[in-house]
């Protein structure tokens, strides 16, 4: 391909990345605030995501350029239609985080400190771990090293979604012999389901991203 195209693709790229670093940043301040449910740490944690939209639309506009101006196969087609999925993944991750901070800031107080140590930290310490790394994999061109740091998003998600579980039993269980509305479960669980779900996108771009090497085909 034309020298062009790939330093459009290496825009493409970097902007990817910049979002990407933007959301491990601001759901490593989640970690933090968790920790003892700092408002200002929530607040400055969504600070990061913000604009994700506008952002990723100039994201698309510039795949869009592409794709007329190349017409690009093979590989090199793979790569375009993948990092045009990546950007939509990385969007809903960053309006997950979105959610997660708005429900779970609201009623972290109301959350026992023993259940949050226990479940709700390691679940943002493996969604952290899942997000941070599918990010690394876009610099990475090693098909096996790509495989390995695969296989470590598929681990931190599956962590992510067993204590997702877990908590999810803990907390009806404690709903049905508590003087608390069941609302406040219901929103405790509403927004820690939202970090589970962005370990899930964490693996879907780790995904897409072994599929621009080695080919195969694309799963949702």
């Amino acid at each position: 391909m034309l020298p062009t195209f790939q330093t459009n693709l290496r825009e493409v790229r970097e902007k990817i990345i910049a979002i990407g670093e933007d959301l491990v940043k601001s759901n490593e301040l989640i970690l933090e605030a968790l920790k003892d449910c700092d408002a200002e740490k929530f607040s400055k944690a969504r600070n990061y995501i913000k604009n994700i939209t506008s952002r990723t639309d100039e994201i698309d506009n510039a795949i869009i350029k592409i794709l007329a101006l190349y017409t690009p196969e093979a590989r090199d087609l793979r790569q375009v239609v993948a990092y045009f999925k990546i950007t939509n993944e990385i969007a809903r991750a960053c309006s997950n985080t979105r959610s997660f901070i708005r429900g779970f800031s609201d009623v972290c107080g109301e959350l026992d400190v023993d259940t949050i140590n226990e479940y709700a930290l390691p679940m943002q310490t493996s969604t952290v771990k899942a997000i941070k790394t599918s990010i690394a994999m876009i610099s990475i061109d090693d098909a096996d090293e790509l495989q390995e740091m695969y296989e470590d998003v598929l681990i931190e998600e599956n962590k992510a979604d067993d204590l997702y579980e877990m908590i999810e039993r803990k907390l009806v269980s404690q709903a049905e012999n508590s003087a608390k509305s069941f609302e406040t479960y219901h929103k405790m669980l509403r927004a820690l389901r939202k970090s589970e779900k962005i370990a899930g996108r964490a693996i879907s771009v780790a995904n897409l991203l072994v599929y621009i090497k080695i080919g195969g085909h694309l799963h949702n």
